[in-house]
C-alpha cells in the first residue's frame, strides 16, 4: 500500500536575478511500512525535500501525498493539523522543550489535540525507547542520546503514516549514532513504522531497505538493499 507520494516536486529560491532549484522535478513514491534513506551531500537538496514531504516549507511546483491527501491542498490551519496528527518529525538538535519531563515531551502531540494517551502504548514505547526511568527528568538532564530518543518517542506516539527524520544522528558520537539508527530500524520492524530518513552518511544509510540518492536537487539513484 502506498503511504506516500512525490509528483514533480520543485523548489525555487531567488537569488537576485538567480535561480537555485533546491529541488528539481523530484517524483518517487514509498510503499507503507518502508524504510528508506535518502543521502546526499551538503547542499544537495535532501533536506529541503524533506522539509518539502512534510508540509514545513510549500513547493514552487508539484505535489505531496500523504495516506492519500493531498497535503498542499490544505489551508496552514488543517495542514498543521494534519502534520501533527500524520507526520512525525525528528530534527538533528532534537527541539525538545526545556520545562517539560520527558513523559510530558513525548505525548506533547496527544496533549495538543486534546486526545487521551493510551497508557498501555506509551509504557510498550518507553520500554522500546529504554526511557522508563527517565520520564520525570528534564531534558537538560538527559545525554544527546537519551534525548534523541526522547525526540523519536515524540514523533511516534500518534502512530503517524510516516516518520521524517532530518539527520537524526548528526549531533551525536559513533556510539550513539549507531543506537538511534538500530532504534529507528526496531520502530520500522517491530510497529511497521513507514520511515524516511534523510543523511549524508552511507553507513547510516545502510541499514534501511532503500536508498535514494539526491544531487543538486534532482534523484540520481534509487536502489533497495
Amino acid at each position: 500500500m502506498e503511504i506516500l507520494r512525490v509528483e514533480n516536486l520543485t523548489k525555487i529560491y531567488k537569488n537576485g536575478s538567480n535561480e537555485i532549484r533546491a529541488v528539481d522535478n523530484v517524483s518517487f513514491s514509498v510503499e507503507k511500512g518502508d524504510f528508506v534513506a535518502i543521502i546526499g551531500a551538503s547542499g544537495s537538496g535532501k533536506s529541503t525535500l524533506l522539509h518539502l514531504i512534510g508540509g514545513v516549507d510549500r513547493p514552487t511546483n508539484g505535489k505531496v501525498f500523504i495516506d492519500g491527501v493531498d497535503i498542499y491542498e490544505l489551508d496552514n490551519d488543517k495542514l498543521a493539523i494534519f502534520r501533527r496528527r500524520q507526520v512525525g518529525l525528528i530534527y538533528q538538535f532534537y527541539n525538545l522543550i526545556p520545562i517539560l519531563n520527558i513523559k510530558e515531551n513525548i505525548t506533547l502531540p496527544c496533549d495538543l489535540d486534546n486526545k487521551k494517551v493510551d497508557d498501555d502504548k506509551l509504557q510498550a514505547l518507553l520500554e522500546t525507547l529504554d526511557l522508563t526511568d527517565r520520564v520525570n527528568h528534564l531534558p537538560n538532564e538527559l545525554s544527546g542520546g537519551e534525548q534523541q530518543r526522547v525526540s523519536i518517542g515524540r514523533a511516534m506516539v500518534t502512530s503517524p503514516a510516516i516518520i521524517l527524520a532530518d539527520e537524526p544522528t548528526g549531533n551525536l558520537d559513533s556510539k550513539a549514532s549507531e543506537e538511534i539508527v538500530t532504534l529507528l530500524k526496531k520502530a520500522n520492524q517491530k510497529y511497521k513504522q513507514t520511515i524516511l530518513l534523510i543523511t549524508h552518511d552511507l553507513e547510516i544509510a545502510s541499514m534501511a531497505n532503500r536508498i535514494i540518492t539526491i544531487e543538486d536537487g534532482k534523484i540520481v539513484k534509487d536502489v533497495r538493499n
